[in-house]
């Protein structure tokens, strides 16, 4: 029946923190999530997975393709509507401590099939993510390999076999990304293990990261030449290309760099205090990473002329010129490496936890929600997500996956926007530990923001992004409606 698909799941099911209750749809006796996590890890999440991509990777593209010097205004463009969002999201994250994100939001909002398409927009955001950021890693890795250490690297073991080019998808002639593929099986056994331990060691890579960053910005700022910054918003040369038109065209490809904040969300089912701790851990990781962004985006731009900048590695592309700070650029090299990796680290936790909630929803098989007996982590679900990483990681090109990323971002950021007022108006009796301020304008302007973003993308890669919303459909009308939890009660 139609009303079936909008069928919402009960706030009142998920599971009390502070009464120490077992996730929804648990069975007496059997292992659960361990809830381990501070606000303070939660904000290192968060800077781990945010800082990694958009500044060692995709802020030298989006320059010299898109936005020249004014790169750092498209970043306060992504970073409004991530804000926007995220302010939604914090809300949603204290009222709802439960793992799944923007899921369970919509779940509990907007009902059963807009969930399952989130939840599938999820899957789209980081499983690619993971794959997307393995691929710049392994960029990082050879470059490091080669140009630093001398050691050879057959190309044809660090490109994708496939490229996409005028619409559709051609042949290389690469064999597979082997270093894309062996640093995602390295980190899905770290994500096995446990995530107390992948938040240990997350915490010192973003400590190597946010060092090596800080040691760019204090030595590259006495060599940044104003004249790079001139004209700060190059001429529109045609579509997405520069002027205005540029500049949000540029917005769309760095939102690539925020999407780590919603990891944070994921996690809310393994903290401590999340109705506490999640605003904290949302808010905290994105007012910092935003501050970050611009700072290297400035400085970035000022050293080299932007049009120098369209490279793989557009932080060390800026330091080659100058021959004193080839120690530094051997030290962006090892922070980018190191970044990436807690970038991939992230996202490989979050998926499975998207899984495991869909599945204890009865939207996906039960396997996805079986937990480790010893090391309390969703361990099935991260098997069979490191095997699709891998692959992906392995096979796809750099500029598809990131894309799609993207757009799946966007449309979950949007839901939840919405998702805030609906509840707002069918339960405005519950508790919100924290409430969006004048949430009547913070969330249209949020839903809006992140739909145009998604408009610019969606133009390029509709055919893509049509075909995986189908598959997504087709799994949930034939599996996941008929077994959903929600059809017992």
């Amino acid at each position: 029946m139609l009303r079936d698909l909008f069928r919402v799941k009960p706030v009142e099911a998920a599971p009390r923190v502070d009464a120490g209750e077992p996730v929804e749809g648990s069975l007496q006796g059997e292992a659960q999530l361990k809830r381990t996590l501070t606000a303070k890890h939660l904000v290192l999440l968060g800077l781990g997975a945010v800082i990694g991509a958009g500044i060692f990777v995709l802020t030298g593209q989006a320059a010299a393709n898109h936005a020249g010097p004014a790169i750092m205004l498209s970043f306060v463009i992504a970073g409004i509507a991530c804000a926007l969002a995220g302010l939604c999201y914090a809300e949603f994250a204290a009222l709802l401590p439960v793992s799944g994100s923007a899921y369970s939001y919509s779940y509990a909002t907007l009902g059963e099939f807009v969930a399952w398409f989130i939840g599938w927009c999820l899957v789209l955001e980081y499983l690619f993510a993971s794959s997307t950021v393995a691929v710049g890693w392994s960029g990082y890795l050879v470059s490091f390999l080669t140009s630093t250490l001398g050691i050879p690297f057959p190309a044809e073991l660090a490109g994708a076999p496939i490229a996409w080019e005028n619409g559709g998808f051609v042949r290389t002639a690469n064999i597979f990304n082997l270093p894309a593929v062996v640093i995602v099986a390295a980190v899905s056994g770290l994500c096995y293990v446990g995530i107390t331990q992948s938040a240990f060691v997350n915490g010192i890579v973003v400590a190597i990261k946010v060092t090596v960053i800080a040691a760019f910005l204090g030595v590259g700022i006495f060599y940044v030449d104003p004249a790079n910054w001139t004209p700060f918003i190059p001429e529109n040369t045609g579509p997405g290309q520069f002027g205005m038109d540029g500049v949000f065209r540029a917005a769309t490809v760095v939102f690539f760099a925020y999407i780590g904040f919603d990891a944070v969300s994921t996690a809310a089912g393994e903290a401590k205090n999340p109705q506490r701790d999640m605003p904290i851990g949302i808010l905290g990781s994105l007012a910092l990473c935003t501050v970050i962004y611009i700072a290297v985006c400035a400085v970035l731009t000022g050293m080299t002329p932007f049009t120098e900048l369209n490279t793989a590695k557009p932080v060390a592309t800026a330091l080659e010129p100058y021959a004193e700070l080839a120690w530094l650029k051997t030290a962006v090299e090892i922070g980018a490496i190191a970044g990436l990796s807690s970038v991939i680290l992230v996202m490989l936790m979050a998926q499975p936890r998207i899984f495991y909630t869909m599945s204890r929803d009865g939207l996906l098989p039960g396997i996805f929600g079986k937990v480790h007996p010893k090391h309390h982590t969703p361990y099935v679900g991260t098997i069979i997500v490191g095997i699709a990483a891998c692959l992906l990681a392995g096979l796809m090109p750099l500029s598809v996956l990131g894309e799609l990323v993207s757009m799946g971002t966007l449309v979950a950021f949007a839901t939840v926007c919405l998702g805030v007022l609906v509840l707002r108006r069918t339960r405005p009796e519950l508790h919100r530990p924290f409430r969006v301020p004048a949430a009547t304008i913070i969330c249209p302007l949020g839903f809006l923001a992140c739909m145009f973003l998604f408009s610019q993308s969606f133009l390029e890669h509709w055919k893509l992004f049509t075909a995986w919303t189908f598959v997504g459909l087709l799994i949930y009308f034939f599996y996941g409606r008929r077994n959903s939890k929600l059809n017992t009660r």
